[in-house]
């Protein structure tokens, strides 16, 4: 469902300017777009970049994320963790757990990277971790909920980041000429905007990326 927002001319300029995707990615990219018809849903060069980098620069211990399709999102992220550091990544669809395992063998992170198929609002519960960053791409209905669920399970100093929080640039249309799911995602932003507990960032990167920083519980 996502679309690129930037000038195809500039998307392509700053993936030329990103360091390249390494060969697993590269290699799960392409097995996506053969394989899948909702491919579009794959995080990709320049978002992986972003999602790595802020990782790399946050160092989290613990990782959540909500949404793991094909592991593209999970292999960027787990790059940051710190030594002994743990991704638990939630996946609805049981049908793409052989794919993401594969390709995050491949990539040397078996031991790093722990994969849970079923529902992110039943499994989220149980988790008794708490995390350093939850990263949020799943069902657009459930990001508040997802929110709430995971709020307490952040220290303070920790973030939320939400994709798709642009929805194909629907969020900026009237109210009766967005689809459903952009409802819920302006829904969302509305929630993060009057938290007077984060401070937050909306980066127009792909189909939008809300950062979440937790200030105070």
């Amino acid at each position: 469902m996502t679309i690129t927002l930037l000038p195809q001319e500039i998307e392509n300029y700053a993936n030329d300017y990103t360091t390249p995707e390494t060969p697993i990615l590269a290699a799960l990219n392409r097995e996506t777009n053969l394989k899948r018809g909702d491919a579009v849903m794959l995080s990709g060069h320049l978002q992986g970049g972003v999602l790595q980098m802020l990782s790399c620069m946050i160092q989290p211990k613990t990782i959540l994320e909500i949404g793991t399709y094909t592991g593209y999102s999970a292999i960027c992220l787990a790059q940051g963790l710190t030594e002994g550091g743990q991704l638990h990544t939630i996946e609805i669809d049981e049908e793409l757990e052989d794919m993401a395992a594969k390709y995050i063998t491949q990539a040397g992170l078996r031991d790093k990277i722990t994969q849970h198929i079923g529902a992110a609002a039943e499994l989220i519960p149980t988790l008794p971790e708490s995390f350093d960053v939850v990263f949020i791409d799943a069902d657009k209905s459930g990001y508040e909920n997802y929110y709430d669920l995971v709020f307490d399970k952040i220290p303070v100093g920790g973030y939320i980041i939400a994709d798709n929080v642009l929805y194909d640039g629907e969020v900026v249309l009237p109210e009766d000429k967005q689809s459903k799911n952009a409802k819920a995602i302006q829904r969302f932003n509305d929630k993060v905007k009057a938290d007077s507990r984060v401070q937050h960032l909306l980066l127009p990167v792909r189909d939008g990326l809300m950062v979440v920083r937790k200030e105070k519980g």
